[in-house]
């Protein structure tokens, strides 16, 4: 009888998962400072709740829960810093127990976390669906990316891994790559820790951020074009998204040269070879992943060459991303399951059967694909501003003059139902402040934002604009008052 029921319980295929997670009784919560990376994961998943420092929705949303007294705590300079925070404060303490479910609190997804999340989660008897802290630091390392890579048989662009101790030293360890170059850090987000050096000037203002680390990855500078590609590794095999165009250093939308500031999705937007091998790449690389010990989401950057065609691997993110929500709200993850789902069921504890070629293969064909962008508007200037007014999260309009208005309040994108219209998630409110590099929103809308070659369309400069318009602000002149991590999203 035993053997007869586990045999019922073991789930197969899609349908059967999905009605797992209707179906689902376990407490799960997303713990971060916005909702933005999971947007929609509680209308698949029973008993789903975002927990968020930032209230991007004025209470409005019905899954989100964010503490309405402010704690005392340090000053947050992390993703991991807010999480620590959200996880001590009693009411999301108080929140937790009204939702337990016998002596365990649930299970929990974070977009970043560190050692100390752990123990704050474990305490309050929350069970992490991620493989640990130590392990996704290391593989979040841009230098262990390039050796992995290097395992899967991935090609990366041109480059060496060495300390640099002074301008003459890097032009001698990277001889073979030319003197225009690009250096990351192990550890950075959005761009600001990427460094274009060409000459003794340029190496002169990064000296400090690069010196002080004991390795870094140099690389050939290639004329490129950026692209993004999500994952998830699974006992079954690697379930693979399709290839996605970033964007990435406009000045409209971000401060640093090397930033992501955003991600489109259409079809025909490369060639079948890229897409081709970008995927078995992918899946080369996923597969090493599980050979490392790791499970779950992932995403890669692609660089493809425009000079000779050629796609590289950038630079990997273990995790969840700022691309998710475009990844996860398309036509072809809404025909079969979002891919954060294949992720959710590998923590279940549940045995399920799973064709991975066969979803891969559907996931590939572009008529299943639709046409969305999303834009990353951050605050550009070297100024502070103390925010006196800022528009609602929840569906704009915008009309022919260049003039935007709010149209209804909405929980995420797929209400958006042309191109004269785009979903706004506030991130900077009234009362916060605007510095440089701080998230002021992301704008979600039907269509394209860029041109053939790579430039701002004239429709996403008017939306860029007319969002900025919607917000006030008082200069502030004495020490910055805040230092929030430079990016909540990525």
């Amino acid at each position: 009888m035993t053997q007869k029921n586990n045999q019922k319980s073991k789930l197969s295929g899609i349908p059967d998962i999905r009605r797992f997670f209707y179906k689902n009784e376990i407490p799960i919560y997303f713990i971060s400072a916005t909702n933005f990376n999971l947007l929609g994961a509680d209308e698949w998943i029973k008993g789903f709740k975002f927990i968020c420092y930032i209230e991007c929705f004025d209470g409005l949303h019905p899954n989100v829960f964010s503490p309405k007294e402010e704690i005392p705590h340090d000053e947050f300079e992390s993703i991991e810093d807010i999480n620590n925070y959200l996880l001590q404060h009693p009411e999301v303490q108080e929140f937790l127990k009204s939702r337990k479910k016998g002596k365990k609190a649930g299970k929990a997804l974070f977009l970043m976390f560190d050692e100390k999340t752990e123990a704050l989660a474990k305490k309050q008897g929350l069970e992490l669906m991620f493989p640990t802290a130590k392990m996704r630091t290391f593989m979040d390392n841009k230098v262990n990316t390039n050796r992995i890579a290097e395992k899967a048989k991935v090609p990366c662009v041109p480059y060496v891994l060495s300390e640099v101790k002074d301008y003459e030293h890097l032009c001698e360890v990277s001889k073979k790559l030319g003197s225009d170059l690009v250096i990351q850090t192990p550890f950075g987000d959005s761009g600001h820790t990427t460094f274009f050096i060409s000459n003794k000037e340029e190496f002169k203002k990064h000296e400090e951020d690069i010196l002080k680390e004991k390795e870094v990855k140099i690389m050939k500078r290639i004329n490129c074009r950026g692209s993004a590609i999500e994952a998830c590794v699974t006992r079954h095999g690697t379930v693979v998204a399709p290839l996605m165009t970033e964007l990435v250093g406009f000045k409209d939308l971000t401060p640093y040269k090397g930033g992501w500031c955003g991600n489109e999705i259409y079809p025909g937007a490369f060639t079948p070879e890229i897409r081709k091998n970008a995927r078995e790449y992918t899946v080369r690389f996923g597969n090493q992943l599980r050979k490392e010990g790791y499970k779950g989401y992932f995403e890669l950057d692609f660089l493809i060459d425009q000079d000779n065609g050629e796609l590289y691997l950038g630079e990997l993110n273990p995790r969840v991303t700022g691309a998710s929500s475009i990844t996860n709200h398309a036509v072809f993850a809404l025909a079969d399951a979002p891919l954060y789902l294949f992720h959710i069921l590998e923590w279940m504890d549940v045995e399920y059967d799973l064709d991975i070629d066969e979803l891969n293969e559907r996931w590939a064909i572009q008529e299943n694909i639709d046409d969305w962008s999303q834009l990353i508007i951050k605050h550009t200037e070297d100024t502070i501003e103390y925010v006196t007014d800022a528009p609602k999260s929840g569906i704009w309009r915008l009309f022919d003059n260049g003039h935007i208005q709010f149209n209804r309040m909405d929980t995420h994108r797929r209400a958006v139902e042309n191109e004269n219209e785009a979903f706004f998630l506030r991130i900077t409110g009234v009362g916060d402040y605007m510095y440089e590099g701080a998230d002021l929103g992301i704008l979600v809308s039907r269509g394209r934002m860029m041109t053939n070659d790579f430039k701002l369309t004239k429709r996403a400069k008017t939306w860029i604009n007319a969002i900025r318009s919607q917000y006030s602000s008082q200069m502030v002149e004495d020490k910055r008052p805040v230092n929030l991590t430079k990016s909540l999203t990525k």
